[in-house]
């Protein structure tokens, strides 16, 4: 997810904030580092894109993340003390959640960072986070994150990566729906690292890439690349973007009867856009980290789905939103775990976590602190609903396995 910044753009707005840290004192690092402020509420500060294209997604994730929140002091806190969510706007710009990172950190002395929902914006704050010290569970999909460039023993990435995720979902269509394969992503970070990830799946089975075109994040129009794409007859398109971009197209394509001959696929199928984009949704696959639907048959899903209705009137919880749950409940839990918020004993703690939050086990890797979790293979429908959120059917579920995630040796980390 993301916008379209590059990696040039994002270290460029993110360097006044960078040079700020750097300049900082070094009691008052080293104080941040140790866990910010002492006493009082244990401050989690939460930077997401409230507004702007991905707003639905951001702001499911700050009444979940709240939830945790809630569950936490309810449960009597941490030695007295309360844990309390602080969120900001990053509007979906780098340069913007740098700022707010910073300004969480030295104004509001908070003791962790969660939050993010872009791949440029996550590699922002994790840059400012790194260089102060201060803990950062990554709620974005990302592959950059967990590369040894951009990580730092304070980086840890909660979401699920699109090596993980277009992996899955690769696996599972491609034996299926044929070898032919065309791509039409969003022309940054986001939509590359899906398509990379498509294509190693791909691999086993042989596929034949006979498109790949990219558009601009935000596009409105895409009958200019809808009939060349008809023109090659793919078995399969694979629809590498998020959020508006997401809907628009699956619209698009189905509305010019490309599902006539050809398989929709998504890597990340989300809830929300589902929600939005109605029934020309019918029949696309994809990937997610959770759907509500899990309650059938994981028990923790089921008291987190009942969390969440009972908090916001009848409500379920999205497949993001969950993410800001989880990505605040594992921090909390290193505290307890820990017996401190001093970021080298909740480091440790986090690393060896072994959890059932929401959607069944998950762990953090040690060497670039991605969790390792299930990926859920789903189905759009639009008959035989039982309710209005009655929205995918499970197809399948890749679970939690190391051997689906990059090596660290690939990602650049020592052994």
């Amino acid at each position: 997810m993301g916008t379209g910044f590059d990696r040039r753009r994002l270290l460029q707005g993110s360097a006044a904030a960078s040079a700020l840290a750097l300049a900082a004192p070094a009691l008052l690092r080293s104080a941040i580092a140790q866990g910010g402020s002492t006493g009082g509420p244990i401050r989690i500060g939460f930077p997401v894109p409230l507004t702007g294209a991905f707003g639905a997604e951001a702001n499911d994730q700050v009444r979940a993340a709240q939830l945790a929140v809630k569950a936490f002091n309810e449960a009597g806190g941490f030695q007295g003390r309360t844990a309390e969510l602080l969120v900001r706007d990053d509007k979906l710009n780098p340069g913007e959640a740098a700022t707010r990172t910073l300004e969480l950190i030295e104004k509001d002395k908070v003791n962790f960072l969660v939050g993010g929902l872009s791949a440029a914006v996550t590699l922002s704050i994790n840059n400012v986070a790194r260089e102060r010290g201060v803990i950062y569970n990554s709620i974005s999909q990302s592959d950059a994150i967990n590369e040894a460039k951009d990580f730092g023993r304070t980086t840890f990435h909660e979401a699920l990566n699109p090596h993980m995720t277009a992996g899955a979902v690769g696996r599972y269509v491609f034996p299926k729906s044929g070898k032919r394969v065309a791509f039409l992503s969003a022309d940054y970070a986001y939509g590359h690292e899906m398509m990379r990830g498509f294509k190693r799946a791909g691999e086993a089975s042989g596929i034949e890439v006979v498109a790949d075109i990219r558009h601009p994040i935000g596009a409105s129009d895409y009958s200019a690349f809808l009939p060349r794409i008809a023109a090659l007859k793919p078995d399969v398109l694979c629809l590498c973007n998020f959020g508006r971009d997401q809907v628009v197209s699956i619209q698009q394509a189905t509305e010019f009867g490309l599902k006539r001959t050809t398989k929709l696929v998504a890597p990340v199928l989300l809830f929300t856009a589902r929600k939005a984009g109605g029934d020309a949704f019918d029949g696309v696959i994809g990937g997610t980290s959770y759907y509500w639907r899990l309650e059938d048959s994981v028990p923790s899903a089921k008291a987190f789905n009942d969390r969440f209705r009972a908090a916001y009137n009848g409500a379920v919880p999205s497949d993001y939103g969950a993410l800001g749950y989880a990505g605040v409940r594992s921090v909390l839990e290193g505290v307890k775990a820990a017996g401190s918020v001093e970021t080298d004993k909740v480091v440790a703690a986090m690393e060896a976590l072994q959890a059932d939050f929401y959607k069944g086990p998950q762990s953090f890797r040690k060497c670039d602190h991605q969790s390792v979790q299930s990926v859920l293979i789903v189905e759009a429908k639009s008959k035989d609903m039982k309710t209005p959120d009655d929205v995918f059917t499970i197809l399948g579920t890749e679970g939690p396995d190391e051997r689906f995630l990059r090596g660290c040796d690939e990602l650049g980390h020592k052994a």
